[in-house]
């Protein structure tokens, strides 16, 4: 099994946020890889990993970073791949992190999800795979429709919540 998905983080401590994504491909039966690769402080290594990725049948990367955020930007700059990138809370409440992240210069785009927000950036990863393959497809399709469900099912739910002055 080759992944197709390779999730970056700048350093372990990210994992914790990082792992959410890693949880929703698990789910969806992407096969995936998980490094840790520091801007600042393996910046030969993030080069080396961004020019070689492709060939080993990587299609989309989701690269966490957190603070000054270089590294999906980084990353962006050596490949043709999507790169989505995660702003991870870890100070200015990840403002900054988003910031780094969203303010790429012309010709460099990084995809970009909420703060903390790797689960949104593991279903941008399974949508853009699903484009070319119908297996996964059926299985975005399905986990779709449970979205869907999960909010009847609130509603019906709500329903039962009692007030005097509640109107059905």
């Amino acid at each position: 099994m080759n992944p197709l998905v390779s999730i970056i983080m700048g350093s372990t401590s990210d994992w914790g946020v990082m792992e959410e994504a890693a949880n929703f491909l698990n789910e969806m039966q992407i096969p995936f890889e998980v490094n840790a690769l520091s801007a600042h402080r393996t910046p030969e290594k993030v080069e080396s990993f961004s020019r070689m990725v492709q060939q080993r049948g990587i299609r989309v990367i989701i690269a966490g970073a957190g603070m000054a955020a270089h590294l999906p930007g980084v990353i962006a700059a050596y490949t043709t791949l999507p790169v989505i990138g995660v702003p991870i809370k870890s100070s200015l409440a990840g403002l900054d992190a988003m910031l780094s992240i969203i303010q790429m210069p012309p010709g460099i785009p990084v995809a970009t999800v909420g703060i903390n927000a790797a689960r949104n950036a593991a279903i941008l990863a399974t949508q853009i795979i699903a484009l070319s393959d119908t297996n996964i497809a059926q299985r975005l399709i399905s986990f779709k429709e449970s979205l869907k469900d999960k909010v009847i099912l609130a509603n019906e739910e709500l329903k039962k919540i009692n007030y005097p002055y509640k109107v059905d």
